[in-house]
């Protein structure tokens, strides 16, 4: 896989379903084998990932939502992270 760049368009990998659990009070990643309790960011940023939206997309989103600058370093870092996790695919 090739690592993401702003125009990235990353989505839920196959096999993962992303969803909020409230007795966890936080979204999870959930796969055949186990769960991934995610926090606050990493939410916001999977809940965004739906194969449409660009990384840059997903971080003027954030900045705007959270009312705060510079989050593009962050995004891409977890995107990549995620993405050798296989919680996220891109073509």
């Amino acid at each position: 896989m090739t690592p993401p760049s702003i125009a990235t368009q990353p989505r839920v990998g196959t096999g993962f379903r992303l969803q909020w659990e409230p007795a966890q009070d936080c979204h999870v990643l959930l796969y055949p084998e186990g769960m991934v309790k995610l926090n606050q960011s990493g939410g916001e940023i999977l809940k965004r990932c739906d194969g449409q939206r660009s990384v840059a997309a997903i971080v003027s989103e954030l900045e705007q939502a959270f009312s705060t600058q510079g989050l593009g370093e962050d995004v891409l870092a977890f995107v990549e992270m995620a993405g050798k996790q296989r919680w996220l695919a891109w073509d």
